[in-house]
């Protein structure tokens, strides 16, 4: 393996990885790659430079391995990386497309719920009329409302769930409690998703290059291991394009397995279950 990993650095001790990922950093060392560490608050508090710090001038291409990063981290993060010769092998604008519902929603229609969205920055608000105009291409019935990344799924029934979309005064209280308690970290805007229920538990797979690399459980239910039908997605990963991803996939109440999500693996949680080497012989060697 001559693969290098950028990972993030443990906050208390900055010379070795943050211990989330430690078993995936001791993979890669192992297989006899290079682990570098970026200072992830750095990153946060608008720091690429400092961030990037502790990274080798001109280790040539590598992957990020570590926590969710905004849109705009992420580009600065490529930037400064950049700049000491090193270039991250997902391209900013790729890890957008993936990370950012807006970015893969029409890629994968028809395999995940109809959805619409809205830019709002952070602390923004939305009228009940322009919520009740930007739902009304779903269909009847029940909603989920999250931002362009990630929902409020524990506090389900406060910030999470419509019962009925059509209910616009109900619809701008859940969104509006959304955005309340994302605060400053609101990603992109507010994206309203038609419901769908699910059976059984979701499955993670993660793809490289338009092949499936890992097959496995969701990180919130690391000892189940459900078995999706991957052709039914493959052909929209393919068209995707994107190099490192990941779709979670649950099956419907009528059977068909359903997108749930997508996002760009350099970000998503590998399952406490899974075997770091089993994802990371998978990764091409940029040499």
């Amino acid at each position: 393996m001559t693969l290098t990993i950028l990972f993030c650095a443990d906050p208390l001790t900055p010379r070795r990885a943050d211990p989330h990922f430690g078993r995936e950093a001791a993979t890669v060392n192992a297989g006899g790659g290079t682990v570098a560490l970026i200072d992830h608050d750095a990153l946060q508090r608008g720091d690429a430079a400092g961030a990037v710090r502790r990274v080798p001038k001109d280790l040539g291409p590598a992957w990020y391995r570590g926590w969710m990063v905004t849109s705009a981290e992420y580009t600065a993060l490529a930037k400064a990386l950049k700049d000491r010769g090193t270039t991250l092998l997902t391209l900013p604008e790729d890890y957008r497309r993936a990370h950012e519902l807006p970015g893969w929603h029409d890629t994968f229609a028809g395999l995940t719920p109809h959805s619409v969205w809205l830019p709002l920055s952070p602390g923004g608000s939305l009228s009940e009329e322009r919520l009740d105009e930007l739902v009304r291409p779903l269909a009847d019935g029940p909603a989920v409302v999250k931002d362009y990344v990630k929902s409020r799924k524990r506090e389900w029934h406060e910030a999470c769930f419509v019962p009925d979309v059509r209910d616009t005064a109900g619809l701008h209280r859940v969104v509006t409690r959304m955005v309340e308690l994302q605060d400053d970290f609101l990603a992109g805007g507010v994206v309203v998703r038609e419901y769908e229920d699910y059976e059984g538990d979701e499955a993670r797979i993660w793809w490289v290059d338009g092949e499936p690399a890992l097959v496995g459980p969701h990180p919130d239910t690391p000892e189940t291991y459900p078995e999706p039908l991957l052709d039914v997605v493959r052909p929209a990963v393919r068209t995707f394009g994107c190099r490192f991803i990941t779709t979670d996939l649950a099956r419907a109440a009528d059977g068909r397995w359903r997108v749930v999500e997508v996002g760009d693996g350099q970000v998503s949680d590998l399952p406490a279950s899974a075997d770091p080497a089993d994802l990371y012989v998978h990764l091409p060697d940029p040499t």
